[in-house]
C-alpha cells in the first residue's frame, strides 16, 4: 500500500524578541515530572500592557520513586502503540514546569498550540536521547543538575511565541515539526490526525468500511481502484481492479485526493454507501454502474502464504512453505501462527519467512512472532534506554510451533521490527538469512495520541541484537546473497526453476533459499 501511495478506505536560543501583545491571553501549563501520558490541564491568564512574563518558570523537587523499566514496558506492549511514561530509572530530585505563552485567537492555530504542549512534554520525559541533541540535560545520570533549565524548554517558549501571529493549522504544524526536526532524530515525528488514522488501521489490522484499495492515477488524475479485500462488500459487489471511482454518495471526486476518498468510504459498520464507478479494464464489462455498499469491519491481514512443491537431487518431493509477512500489526503473530499450525498439517517440511520491504510496525508484534519458531528462554533482542542502560528482552518458556528449516529472506527495505525479529532468528540459530544488508534502524519509538487527534512518535530507546550487534545506521548483513550464479545446481536446472509458471519459483532469493533448505535437509537425512 505505502509503495503504491495507495489509500485503503480504512482505504538553540530565542533568536529575536519575544512579541509583546496589548492585553493578550496567554496560556499557563504546568508539567509534573511524571507525566504519564495525561493530557495536560490548561489554564488562561490576562496580563496587561507592562511586559507580560511571556515565559515562567516555576520549579518544585519532587522525590520520584523507581519507575518500571523498559522491558517490562515492551512486555505490557506499552512499546509501539501507547502513551508515553517517564524513564527515569532511579530515585532523583525531579522539577515539575509551569510555562506561560500568548494565546492565538485563530482556532485552529490555538489548537495546535495546545498540541504543542502537550508533545514538548512527552519529549522532554521520554526522548532517548537526554541532552536533547546537545540542547540541555535532562534525567539522565550523565547530568550534575537533572533537570534544569535547558535549551529545548526555551524551543517551546521560541515556538510558542513564533506561531502566535500565525493565521492556519498547518503553518501552525510547521512550526512543530521545525522545533522537532532540531532533536535530529527523523523517527521523532508528529502526523496529523488523517495519517494517525491511517497508521492505526495498519498497526490493528481492522477497519469500517467496504473493502477497496483506491490511488489517483497520475496520468488522467482519476480515482482508480487497485484492489478489492477478497469477501468485502465491494469485491461482492463485483468492482475490480482497474475500475475509475467517478461519485461517492452522489458527489462527484473530480480533483478529490486518494486519502479524502477513502475517508469518505469509511464510517460506521451497517451503514451504507453509494458508489458510481466506470467499468472496464479487462472485467469483460463496460460502462457505468452504481451500487450500494454496506459497510462492515475489515480485517486485514499482513500475511500471504503459499506451498511450494520442491523436488530434492534424490527424486524425493517435499514441500516448502513460503510466508511473506508485510507489516507488524496487531493481528501479525496469530495469523502466523494459525498460517504455520496449517502448513504444519498439510505435511509441509520447511520454511521460506520472506520480510523484504517489511518497514516494520509494533515491537510486540515482532517478538511475538519470534516465538513462533523459538524454544525455551531465548533472548530476542536488546534494548537500552536513555541512561544508557542495557537490558535483554528474552523469553519465558517458549515452546515453537514448528522445528522446521527455517530460511529467512530480507532486503534494504527490511527495517525494524523485520530487524529485530530477523536478527533474533539469526542469531539464536535457528535461521540462515538470505538476500540484501537490511535497512538499519535500531530505534523504537512510543506513539501518543495527542488531544487533537494526530499522534507523537517519540524515539524511546535503542536496541541491539541477541548478540549484541549494533544495528542502527548498519543493518543486518544476510549469511547468503541472493543471486543465482552462487547456486552450485547445473544451469539448465535453474533456467527450468526460472521458467516455472509460478513466479515464486521464479524469484532468485527463493531459489536460493529453497538450495540451503537442500542442504539443510541433506545434512538431516546424513546424520
Amino acid at each position: 500500500m505505502e509503495t503504491l501511495s495507495a489509500n485503503f478506505d480504512l482505504g538553540s536560543s530565542i533568536t529575536k524578541p519575544l512579541i509583546k501583545p496589548t492585553s493578550k491571553s496567554l496560556f499557563s501549563c504546568k508539567f509534573p515530572s511524571i507525566y504519564r501520558g495525561k493530557t495536560p490541564r490548561f489554564s488562561a491568564q490576562a496580563f496587561g500592557r507592562k511586559e507580560p512574563p511571556i515565559a515562567q518558570l516555576k520549579k518544585k523537587k519532587d522525590f520520584l520513586g523507581e519507575n518500571e523499566n523498559l522491558v517490562k514496558w515492551v512486555r505490557k506492549g506499552v512499546i509501539g502503540l501507547a502513551a508515553a511514561l517517564s524513564l527515569c530509572q532511579s530515585p532523583a530530585l525531579a522539577e515539575s514546569l509551569t510555562v506561560a505563552f500568548p494565546v492565538s485567537h485563530t482556532p485552529e492555530v490555538n489548537t495546535v498550540q495546545r498540541t504543542l504542549v502537550e508533545a514538548w512534554g512527552l519529549i522532554r520525559e521520554t526522548f532517548v536521547d537526554p541532552t536533547f541533541n546537545h540542547q540541555g540535560c535532562g534525567c539522565s545520570k550523565a547530568c550534575a543538575t537533572p533537570w534544569t533549565s535547558t535549551n529545548w524548554d526555551l524551543k517551546l517558549q521560541q515556538t510558542m511565541v513564533e506561531m502566535f501571529p500565525l493565521r492556519s493549522e498547518d503553518a501552525a504544524y510547521s512550526k512543530v515539526r521545525g522545533m522537532l526536526s532540531t532533536l535530529g532524530d527523523p523517527y521523532t515525528r508528529i502526523i496529523s490526525p488523517k495519517e494517525y488514522q491511517t497508521f492505526r488501521i495498519g498497526s490493528d489490522g481492522n477497519l469500517q468500511g467496504v473493502g477497496l484499495f483506491v490511488s489517483v492515477e497520475p496520468n488522467t488524475g482519476h480515482l482508480v481502484v487497485l484492489s478489492c479485500v477478497e469477501n468485502s462488500p465491494a469485491a461482492r459487489a463485483g468492482i475490480h481492479e482497474g475500475d475509475v471511482l467517478l461519485q461517492i454518495n452522489g458527489e462527484r471526486l473530480d480533483g478529490v485526493d486518494s486519502e479524502t476518498a477513502a475517508q469518505k468510504l469509511r464510517g460506521p459498520a451497517g451503514t451504507i454507501v453509494t458508489v458510481k464507478v466506470h467499468r472496464g479494464n479487462g472485467t469483460g464489462v463496460s460502462g457505468y454502474q452504481e451500487v450500494k455498499l454496506p459497510r462492515e469491519v475489515i480485517k486485514l491481514s499482513p500475511i500471504f502464504s503459499a506451498i511450494i512443491p520442491h523436488k530434492m537431487p534424490d527424486g524425493r518431493l517435499l514441500k516448502t512453505g513460503y510466508v511473506k509477512l508485510s507489516s507488524f500489526s496487531q493481528s501479525a503473530a496469530t495469523d502466523m501462527e494459525n498460517t504455520i499450525q496449517d502448513m504444519e498439517n498439510q505435511g509441509v517440511q520447511s520454511y521460506i519467512l520472506d520480510l523484504r520491504n517489511n518497514p516494520g510496525g509494533l515491537v510486540t508484534a515482532g517478538l511475538d512472532v519470534a516465538q513462533i519458531w523459538l524454544d525455551g528462554d531465548e533472548t530476542l533482542v536488546n534494548t537500552i534506554d536513555r541512561n544508557g542502560n542495557m537490558a535483554p528482552i528474552s523469553m519465558v518458556n517458549g515452546h515453537a510451533v514448528t522445528h522446521d528449516p527455517l530460511v529467512v529472506l530480507v532486503n534494504e527495505g527490511s527495517a525494524s521490527a523485520s530487524e529485530i525479529l530477523a536478527g533474533a532468528l539469526h542469531d539464536n540459530g535457528r535461521a540462515i538469512l538470505v538476500g540484501h544488508k537490511t535497512f538499519g534502524k535500531g530505534k523504537i519509538q512510543s506513539v501518543t495520541q495527542l488531544r487533537d487527534g494526530s499522534a507523537l512518535f517519540v524515539t524511546v530507546a535503542k536496541y541491539l541484537s541477541p548478540a549484541l550487534h549494533d544495528i542502527d545506521q548498519v543493518g543486518i548483513t544476510p549469511d547468503i546473497q541472493c543471486t543465482v550464479d552462487m547456486l552450485n545446481s547445473p544451469k539448465d536446472t535453474i533456467k527450468e526453476i526460472s521458467a516455472s509458471s509460478s513466479s515464486l519459483e521464479a524469484d532468485s532469493c527463493i531459489i536460493v533459499a529453497e538450495h540451503e533448505l537442500d542442504i539443510q535437509e541433506s545434512e538431516g537425512s546424513a546424520s
